[in-house]
């Protein structure tokens, strides 16, 4: 999975610009430009890295005549002390470009770890792990491709991808059966439709209507496994709803085929790393 180079670039330099005015008042005043070093990212922790190109490209962009050695790449399993990429060049640029740098490879590598977490605990099972749209304004790109840097998989990109009728929607139009209707009959052929549902007698009528996807919206695990007996392959069914790393296994041993979880995205814990600088000259 490979993110558009225009994209990464217009978000790295409204992520400059916010984080640098006009000068580095530290940095520009501190140091000349003939100053060089040699820089380290560096694992302080376990995980999944996501983001590491992103990362350099902040240095890239800052400076053009800095030089890169990638040790580790999106994707690997990193475990603490790993140096994951070195810089080396002007000491000025390389540290107007480090907090930027840091807080995108950081936030992703996060994502990604807590996607392989959810991933492993649900090894063995028919379950995809996929994220939401509980993603920070401007950031869902790089969410959405840490996800599967940590071996997840994604759900809609947003509301223009597919049909999700969650419970507002339905009580908007008055009923499930009606709304699937109206929608189909005005949807294109490649427009999937996905029903949210809180109940076995809901989920009955999903079925009859034929949605494509099911989501089970806080079921319980018994009713989750009632659901997909009852489905029986005739639609995916998503759980959904106050899934965490301490109940997702037992989520996943029901037979569902998709979890999704917001908390990837939206309240994840940024990974550890960090960058070492070592002075080349003075």
């Amino acid at each position: 999975m490979t993110l558009p180079q225009f994209y990464i670039d217009d978000l790295i330099k409204r992520a400059i610009t916010e984080d640098i005015n006009y000068i580095d008042v530290t940095t520009d005043y501190l140091l000349d430009d003939a100053h060089t070093s040699t820089a380290v990212f560096l694992a302080k922790d376990t995980g999944v890295l996501a983001g590491i190109d992103i990362a350099l490209r902040v240095f890239e962009l800052m400076d053009d005549t800095l030089t890169f050695t990638v040790s580790k790449k999106d994707g690997d399993e990193v475990k603490k002390g790993d140096i994951i990429a070195t810089v080396q060049g002007k000491t000025k640029s390389i540290l107007k470009s480090e907090r930027t740098a840091l807080n995108l490879v950081q936030h992703m590598s996060g994502i990604a770890t807590a996607t392989h977490k959810c991933v492993e605990l649900t090894k063995g099972t028919r379950a995809s792990i996929v994220e939401t749209r509980k993603t920070l304004p401007g950031l869902r790109p790089i969410q959405k491709y840490a996800v599967v840097a940590g071996g997840g998989r994604n759900h809609r990109y947003n509301l223009s991808d597919a049909a999700m009728l969650k419970d507002n929607h339905i009580d908007a139009y008055g009923s499930l059966t009606n709304a699937v209707n109206a929608l189909r009959a005005k949807t294109g052929h490649m427009v999937k439709i996905e029903v949210e549902v809180d109940s076995l007698e809901l989920l009955e009528e999903a079925l009859n209507v034929k949605a494509d996807i099911i989501m089970l919206d806080n079921m319980s695990y018994e009713q989750m496994a009632e659901a997909v007996k009852i489905t029986d392959g005739r639609a995916l069914l998503e759980a959904s709803g106050n899934i965490t790393l301490e109940n997702i296994a037992e989520v996943a041993k029901t037979g569902v085929d998709i979890i999704s979880l917001g908390a990837l995205t939206h309240s994840v814990k940024a990974f550890d790393i960090s960058l070492k600088i070592k002075t080349d000259k003075q």
